[in-house]
């Protein structure tokens, strides 16, 4: 029995949870966690994709493409 699909948790409240956005990451450089900013980097077909960065030192700490952004667009 999987306890986190009991008692009316089916598929629809599963899509809340797809896109997350962080605001706290480890850092190499401070050597701490602390707070992020998101930079876009590429507009891909697949979808959009960011770099978060620290918000003290602007050290790239991470990556995530945004599968949500997904629309159909022109691009010249």
């Amino acid at each position: 029995m999987n306890p986190y699909n009991a008692q009316g948790q089916g598929p629809q409240n599963q899509s809340s949870f797809r896109e997350l956005d962080a605001t706290s990451l480890y850092c190499p450089r401070c050597r701490q966690a602390g707070p992020v900013r998101k930079r876009l980097l590429l507009v891909l077909p697949q979808g959009d994709e960011y770099e978060y960065l620290c918000a003290r030192c602007g050290t790239s700490v991470g990556m995530k493409i945004d599968n949500s952004a997904q629309t159909d667009r022109l691009i010249y």
